[in-house]
């Protein structure tokens, strides 16, 4: 029972709670990897779908995928949805809205491979968040967590620390931050509110805010070709990196909270790095694979208890 309250609670669970914390890492690793194939896909329609039609399309699309399985709990929960309503959208504004807008606002001006490294920051922020709100994140999974983000820095600086952010790359720092910012609020999503109609209706009210930028966006830049190097991204983006992938994400850091969740996280730049290669033809040298082996080895000890 404790430990069903603590995760309706948004609360990690005990340290001796094995079958639930691997539960956990595997939900966040799903999101993970999920989220790497979105950036190759957003960096495949960067040419072809405006940034801010794309996220808007994603959520519709994602709205709609979600709703046969939230609806029903989203309208029994309607005043809960209402009394909370603030909260919700908060989080529909960091994690659906911002956060998307500014990473395909990235995928005009940098790689795949950057766009996946350089979200690999957003796990300090969460830690960051979860030491300010009291959570004790211990040697190892510190360790752990800086060997990591050595890796990361390594791996954007092509093999040094020395390293110059282009236009690209400083709108993917803003949606590091953004989504280390929603994830921490995700701890402090009310007990009662089901994970199913939060997520539904973030999703309704991030499209809501997008909604008079799409409209600008459409009489200033017109509208995007249907076909299938368009829909076949933006179904990915909706169905998956959306709908799945969030959901994953939410009951992941339900269960072992952000930190350690964030920790798991580090390993999308080798994900996007490999998805980059396979499918964009971006190269992948000695010193990424030498970095990738740092990101792996930090993730393997910070997602430990």
């Amino acid at each position: 029972m404790d430990r069903v309250r603590a995760v309706s609670q948004g609360k990690p669970t005990a340290p001796g709670k094995k079958g639930a914390a691997g539960l956990g890492v595997l939900l966040a690793l799903l999101a993970t990897v999920v989220w790497s194939g979105s950036f190759v896909a957003t960096r495949g329609m960067a040419d072809s779908v405006p940034p801010v039609q794309a996220v808007f399309w994603r959520w519709i699309i994602a709205t709609f995928a979600v709703a046969p399985f939230a609806a029903r709990q989203a309208w029994q929960q309607r005043a809960l949805i209402v009394k909370h309503l603030g909260f919700i959208a908060l989080a529909a504004l960091f994690g659906v809205a911002l956060y998307n807008t500014l990473v395909h606002q990235a995928g005009l001006t940098t790689s795949a491979s950057n766009m996946g490294m350089i979200m690999a920051a957003s796990p300090v922020v969460m830690a960051l968040y979860a030491r300010l709100g009291g959570e004790r994140l211990g040697a190892r999974r510190t360790f752990g967590l800086l060997l990591a983000a050595l890796g990361v820095l390594l791996l954007v600086g092509d093999g040094s620390l020395g390293f110059d952010f282009g236009a690209g790359d400083l709108w993917m720092f803003a949606a590091a931050l953004s989504f280390a910012t929603y994830s921490a609020l995700l701890k402090r999503k009310p007990a009662e509110l089901g994970g199913l109609a939060f997520l539904i209706t973030t999703f309704v009210l991030g499209a809501l805010m997008l909604a008079p930028a799409y409209a600008v966006s459409l009489s200033v830049q017109g509208g995007f070709e249907l076909s299938a190097g368009t829909v076949g991204p933006l179904l990915y983006v909706g169905v998956f990196s959306s709908a799945v992938a969030f959901f994953a994400w939410n009951k992941a850091i339900s269960i072992i909270g952000a930190a350690r969740a964030g920790v798991v996280y580090y390993l999308q730049p080798v994900c996007v790095a490999i998805l980059g290669f396979l499918l964009l033809g971006e190269a992948t040298g000695p010193a990424q694979l030498l970095c990738m082996a740092l990101i792996l080895g930090g993730v393997g000890l910070g997602a430990r208890r």
